[in-house]
């Protein structure tokens, strides 16, 4: 797996990339990815905030996965959900089989096979050996109580599905926040970032 083996690595990759960052930029993003946690990038609209991410994922190989935030994200659309259509299938091909158990149905109906990984999903179980780069855009616009969502997995890059349980990442993506001051953000978020 392909890392940033010094600031000046870091500068000269994110230039190869198409990205022209100062010393302050290389080595945030190198210490992001020596102490991994998240990086926090504030501005107005059009600096590069959001070409940062791209780039560091352009450098080292790996896939850039963005979560688009708006007033009213929440879980369903961030994590994970149901899918649904096919649970209820199932549920009528067992009653036509007449083999309908309760309970195996419930473990069966809400297993991982039957799960939709939204991007901080996926973002956590990604290809072994080449985690990737989780951008969550905008984080100003989504509400606090989402803000407040995210606490978990920045600072421990676990999601708790209530029906399956607790699913950490093996190994954590490289995440950047983008913000374009709309809102301030809560403090607790800005203490779990570089």
């Amino acid at each position: 797996m392909m890392e940033f083996a010094s600031v000046g690595h870091v500068r000269e990759a994110l230039e190869g990339a198409g990205y022209i960052c100062s010393k302050t930029i290389a080595t945030v993003v190198f210490l992001a990815q020596a102490t991994r946690k998240p990086v926090l990038v504030e501005g107005p609209a059009g600096v590069g905030k959001t070409e940062l991410s791209k780039a560091v994922a352009r450098s080292l190989g790996r896939e850039l996965i963005r979560l688009q935030c708006y007033e009213g994200l929440d879980v369903h659309h961030a994590v994970y959900e149901w899918d649904y259509a096919r649970q209820l299938l199932e549920v009528r091909l067992l009653e036509a089989m007449h083999a309908v158990d309760r309970d195996r149905a419930r473990q069966e109906l809400f297993s991982e096979a039957f799960l939709i990984r939204r991007p901080l999903l996926r973002a956590l179980q990604g290809v072994p050996g080449r985690p990737p780069v989780l951008l969550i855009d905008e984080i100003d616009r989504a509400d606090e109580e989402f803000e407040g969502y995210l606490l978990e997995l920045l600072s421990e890059f676990r999601i708790t599905i209530p029906e399956i349980g607790t699913i950490a990442a093996v190994e954590p993506p490289i995440v950047v926040l983008t913000s374009n001051r709309t809102r301030d953000l809560h403090d607790a978020l800005k203490r779990r970032c570089l």
